[in-house]
């Protein structure tokens, strides 16, 4: 195979590769998703479970009449302060995406939910990084990513296309 070839060839692979990077999206809570009432939920058990990337969606879901989201800083997170927030979430149904690696704090603001549990510390890892979640955490199948099949019929199609372009570059060397 000609040096031509093989450079085609790797950049095919290199682009069919940057396409199956996908971020995952998570509801916050999982299915009981962010309130005081669940049977036993624990935001930072849940948290420490996941390991979440630059690009990674967090859904918060919740009653708006009873429920808000504050994305506060470090030391509001642990005094349980809403009063500064970085930001204020209110409709029920809230997407925020993981823009940088770091930690991201936050809480509700309704009075006695901090305190009561309703709060939640996320570490972001950057993408492509060989960070693992703690040792004494479990780690339990994907929950809340992209669906397999999605992917599978995406790295399919990939395939599908190298496979047909190779022969033309074979042509032409």
């Amino acid at each position: 195979m000609g040096l031509a070839t093989r450079a085609v060839l790797f950049m095919m692979i290199i682009v069919c590769l940057r396409g199956l990077s996908m971020a995952a999206v998570y509801n916050v809570g999982d299915s009981a998703g962010w309130t005081i009432l669940g049977d036993g939920l624990d935001y930072q058990y849940w948290a420490v479970t996941k390991k979440f990337f630059v690009g990674d969606t967090l859904v918060f879901e919740y009653n708006n009449q009873f429920h808000n989201v504050m994305q506060v800083n470090v030391e509001d997170f642990k005094s349980c302060n809403p009063d500064s927030p970085i930001a204020r979430y209110e409709k029920g149904n809230d997407a925020f995406t993981l823009e940088s690696s770091g930690e991201y704090y936050f809480l509700c603001g309704f009075p006695g939910h901090c305190q009561a549990g309703q709060k939640i510390h996320i570490t972001v890892n950057s993408v492509g990084s060989a960070a693992s979640p703690p040792s004494h955490a479990p780690i339990p199948p994907p929950a809340n990513t992209v669906a397999p099949s999605l992917y599978t019929s995406k790295l399919i199609s990939y395939l599908a296309m190298a496979v047909a372009v190779l022969p033309s570059f074979a042509i032409l060397v």
